[in-house]
């Protein structure tokens, strides 16, 4: 073959056709797109049920986030208060004084426990001191549709008002249905109490028990762990200034009647036989008549 001649193509006749068959257009058949069209709804159902539980796994933990959220700010609040509770005592120290948790004193307002706390913030615009008093109880809710009470914090920062004592008030927390406050006098936990009544004037630590109403989704039965909250104190009250001068005064009254020692004040000089001498045991000096 001469490699300089032009290769030629021939045309190869197609077989001839088979009188009465159709030829196959292109495309899929109808099974085929049933059949893919089921597997793309199997994988998009399944592609939708991980989907819908991550989502309420989402849901479920930002709500819990959030109702969680009040319940740390306010142990972190009430925390702080304990912590630097100031004890009575001088210009700005106040006692300690608690009322149990009852119907009456929920309905009359009274606080649940109120002390005196250097928890304050210092400022050039400040006029008072760091030195407040501190007072929580409970309050109705301010939106009707919630469930339970609201833990309300009041604060007087001015301890000495010209002339009305100013009180903020600062909602920490909805949804409780009860807060309780023990003190422990170094024995035991006492419901109450009450510095200008105590013998020992500062308990040794605090407890707070806070229940919370369970949801409306919960039963009554399956209700809620209380939340408890214990700090210790390590502080004491200083004493009284006007019994330590008391004391001080009636030591010396008492202590200028002693008499001194070695034989002053009216004690009599000891008799030794002698008349002559005026308590002095020894002979006579030399030269005296006996």
């Amino acid at each position: 073959m001469d490699p300089k001649r032009e290769p030629t193509f021939v045309d190869v006749p197609h077989p001839p056709s088979i009188p009465g068959a159709r030829r196959r257009p292109p495309g899929f058949t109808l099974i085929e797109i049933l059949l893919a069209v089921a597997i793309f709804g199997l994988v998009l159902v399944a592609i939708h049920s991980v989907f819908h539980v991550a989502l309420r796994l989402r849901n479920r933990t930002v709500q819990s986030i959030e109702a969680d959220i009040p319940l740390q700010q306010t142990l972190a609040i009430l925390r702080r208060d304990l912590a630097g509770i100031v004890p009575p005592g001088g210009t700005f120290g106040g006692a300690v004084e608690s009322n149990p948790s009852t119907e009456s004193t929920l309905l009359t307002g009274a606080p649940l426990v109120q002390f005196h706390t250097a928890v304050g913030t210092l400022s050039d615009e400040a006029p008072w001191a760091d030195i407040q008093r501190v007072a929580y109880s409970l309050a109705a809710p301010t939106n009707s549709t919630s469930e339970g009470m609201d833990l309300v914090r009041s604060v007087t920062r001015n301890l000495l008002p010209v002339s009305v004592d100013t009180i903020e008030s600062q909602r920490l927390m909805g949804g409780i249905e009860s807060v309780i406050f023990q003190f422990h006098d170094g024995t035991a936990w006492q419901a109450t109490w009450d510095s200008t009544n105590e013998v020992i004037l500062m308990p040794r630590a605090i407890m707070a028990r806070i229940q919370r109403m369970p949801p409306g989704n919960i039963r009554t039965a399956d209700r809620l762990p209380p939340i408890e909250l214990v700090v210790g104190l390590l502080v004491e009250a200083a004493p009284d200034a006007s019994a330590t001068n008391a004391t001080s005064s009636t030591d010396q009254d008492s202590g200028g009647n002693n008499p001194p020692q070695g034989g002053g004040g009216n004690n009599p000089p000891p008799d030794n036989g002698n008349p002559n001498q005026g308590g002095g045991g020894g002979p006579p000096p030399r030269g005296a008549r006996s």
